[in-house]
């Protein structure tokens, strides 16, 4: 016998890990997503928009679909049991990960902008070091973080546009402006 495990022990080690890796971005996702105001706030309906930014119900149907293919690729790369790189691809997505989470608090909750262009540009450099990591370990699993690269590459587009097109905006939110007011001469 040369097999560590048989194909149906590696298809229901996968399918556990995608029955764990799928819900729980999705959760992860969402959550994160709850905690920004989000685009209903004052301060975003405010915002000039970007000529590209699409509708916003089209926000939460990628992303749905992106945190699946995210969890399945993860689920793929957590079921190479033994595979060489396996470990550190996983500790990369993990980091990758909070970045991923912390943009949309820092951009709705914070109304930081710049700090959001920050961290979407981390999320793009270690998404590629992940891409780069899954393809050693398996290369299905770094293809189906492609569509993934290619949104948060427009977001990080949409990011700029926002900070280009509302310089200011990041002071706009605050709720700690002073109004002066002059009495006399």
């Amino acid at each position: 016998m040369n097999m560590l495990a048989s194909r149906g022990q590696l298809r229901a080690s996968f399918i556990r890990w995608a029955l764990f890796a799928v819900p729980l971005c999705v959760l992860l996702g969402f959550l994160a997503g709850q905690l920004g105001t989000g685009s209903d706030s004052a301060w975003f309906q405010a915002l000039e928009k970007p000529s590209i930014f699409p509708e916003p119900k089209w926000f939460g149907i990628v992303w749905t679909i992106l945190y699946v293919m995210i969890g399945l690729s993860v689920a793929i790369i957590a079921s190479a049991w033994g595979a060489r790189g396996r470990t550190a691809a996983l500790w990369m997505f993990a980091v990758h990960f909070v970045f991923n989470l912390a943009w949309t608090p820092v951009f709705f909750s914070m109304q930081q902008i710049t700090i959001a262009l920050v961290v979407i540009v981390l999320i793009v450099l270690t998404l590629l070091a992940v891409i780069a990591q899954f393809w050693k370990v398996r290369k299905l699993a770094a293809l189906l973080l492609l569509p993934y690269l290619a949104w948060v590459s427009f977001a990080a587009l949409l990011n700029y546009e926002f900070l280009r097109l509302n310089p200011d905006a990041e002071d706009a939110g605050r709720g700690d402006a002073v109004e002066r007011v002059r009495i006399g001469n």
